[in-house]
């Protein structure tokens, strides 16, 4: 199968989008309402080019001076002034535009591709070009006739316009691709979205994602459940057993937690979830390190914590065997967030992972119904690598029977469910543990007490002699 020649962006991100890159010799347009980054984009992708031996020719047709562009995109990593007038020109085709019209503007075009020999070619300003047009056939020329010239130059053409152009419009059926560029509002927050509405020739990764503008320019977060549309990898093919922390508890699971499972333990605050999986991750080993991947707690708070159930995690992290991430629920974005944990784990050969909690994504997701997708992927990646994963999920009702689980369909999600509750016994209030299921494995189902205590967390026999349990106020048991 032949394979087509690519043009890297060197966006992150985008370049995943586009499987790759842009068609070499092709032509796209790139589509937002003004302040979208069509221009950071285009100078971004610009600057990679040059980066690697290509040359580049940007032609505006507006009427803001370069000097003022230049002034913003200073304020940017990926500027390099030395690059221009030498492998970047910058020229304005607005008066020619104004005066000569379209077909001026394709002669001096032309013209400049062969003085410069450039591989790239961005045009700024399409929506003045349109408007210059006296016909729809005109507007249709004009593309023809650059796209015809860059080709034949092998050089790839990039069309900015801030206009919202529909798929029917003679610009997108001129061009291979169309790249638009948006903004939603969800409440008082705003957050970016990009989508290839159009790749000619090309596979891409479809939908709506996420980007945002920074100090280094553009960069894209594809969808997880896009991007690991099928893992990575398959994982083991070898059942193995993985400590859980908790001597108790393993008995109970037969020998321990399936390697490269996923376990959640659901309960309402305070119920021990957090010391639950600080005692998983006190199994780990420099062979085999941990990670904990946290939303409320940073390092050391969570330092502190782990010192009250015996734990020395600082000493972990000094010998490798554990590393500690703190993600803020304030601000950020869901597939970066998730992009990030991948990172760490395949950056750090990562073989356990506390995830507390999963309400921390869902904090983040602006759009709830794709929660399902999204922890589908996640977990899948991670089980891709022989990962353990323990994560929590905070249920709202400290007492009753009700339990509302972070999505639908839990079981294409997770192998094991850990139910914590309190309960009212004897006039105390006591946690109860219980295994609600454990994926491909027999398991002892016993209701167990929970007693968290400065050795760590232990699992005691305590609800032999009660009834209702589960329900937050147990009944001694009668007997005849």
């Amino acid at each position: 199968m032949e394979q087509l020649q690519r043009v890297a962006t060197g966006i992150k991100g985008l370049d995943d989008l586009l499987k790759g890159g842009l068609i070499a010799g092709s032509a796209y347009i790139v589509q937002g309402r003004p302040g979208s980054g069509k221009t950071v984009l285009a100078n971004q992708l610009a600057f990679n080019h040059v980066r690697h031996g290509g040359r580049v020719l940007v032609a505006t047709l507006l009427s803001e001076s370069h000097e003022r562009l230049f002034q913003y995109l200073s304020t940017l990593s990926f500027f390099d002034a030395t690059k221009i007038g030498d492998q970047i020109q910058f020229i304005s085709a607005f008066d020619t535009l104004d005066q000569d019209g379209l077909e001026a503007v394709v002669r001096l075009l032309r013209g400049e591709i062969a003085r410069q020999g450039a591989s790239l070619l961005i045009v700024d300003g399409l929506l003045n070009a349109r408007s210059r047009a006296e016909t729809v056939l005109d507007t249709k020329k004009f593309i023809s006739e650059l796209q015809a010239h860059a080709a034949f130059a092998n050089c790839t053409l990039l069309l900015l316009t801030s206009s919202h152009l529909e798929d029917d419009s003679p610009e997108h059926t001129m061009v291979d691709g169309v790249i638009e560029l948006g903004e939603d509002l969800h409440g008082a927050r705003a957050v970016r979205r990009i989508q290839l509405r159009k790749t000619r020739g090309s596979g891409a990764l479809s939908g709506l994602h996420e980007y945002e503008i920074t100090g280094d320019g553009l960069r894209v977060y594809p969808r997880l459940e896009a991007l690991y549309a099928r893992p990575s990898g398959m994982g083991s093919e070898t059942f193995k057993r993985v400590g859980s922390g908790v001597a108790c508890l393993d008995r109970l699971l037969l020998g321990g937690l399936a390697q490269g499972s996923v376990t959640l333990a659901m309960g309402p605050s305070g119920s021990g979830k957090t010391s639950l999986g600080m005692s998983f991750l006190g199994a780990a080993t420099p062979e085999a390190p941990g990670l904990h991947f946290g939303f409320y707690e940073p390092a050391p708070r969570l330092r502190m914590k782990a010192a009250a159930l015996g734990l020395d995690f600082a000493a972990m992290e000094r010998d490798g065997a554990l590393r500690i991430a703190w993600q803020p629920t304030t601000e950020g974005l869901l597939d970066d967030v998730g992009a990030r944990l991948l990172r760490q784990v395949s950056e750090h050969g990562i073989k356990r992972v506390l995830i507390d909690n999963l309400g921390g994504f869902a904090r983040l997701a602006t759009r709830p119904e794709r929660l399902n997708e999204f922890f589908r992927a996640l977990m899948g990646e991670l089980r891709a690598h022989d990962v353990t994963v323990l994560a929590t999920w905070e249920m709202r009702d400290i007492f009753g029977s009700e339990i509302n689980a972070p999505a639908p369909e839990l079981s294409s999600i997770v192998d094991n469910l850990l139910l914590m509750r309190f309960v009212e016994l004897g006039s105390e209030l006591k946690r109860v543990l219980s295994i609600l299921k454990v994926r491909d494995s027999r398991y002892d189902p016993a209701l167990l007490e929970v007693v968290i205590g400065a050795g760590g967390v232990e699992l005691h026999e305590a609800f032999n002699e009660a009834t209702a349990v589960l329900s937050g106020t147990a009944q001694p048991l009668e007997r005849s």
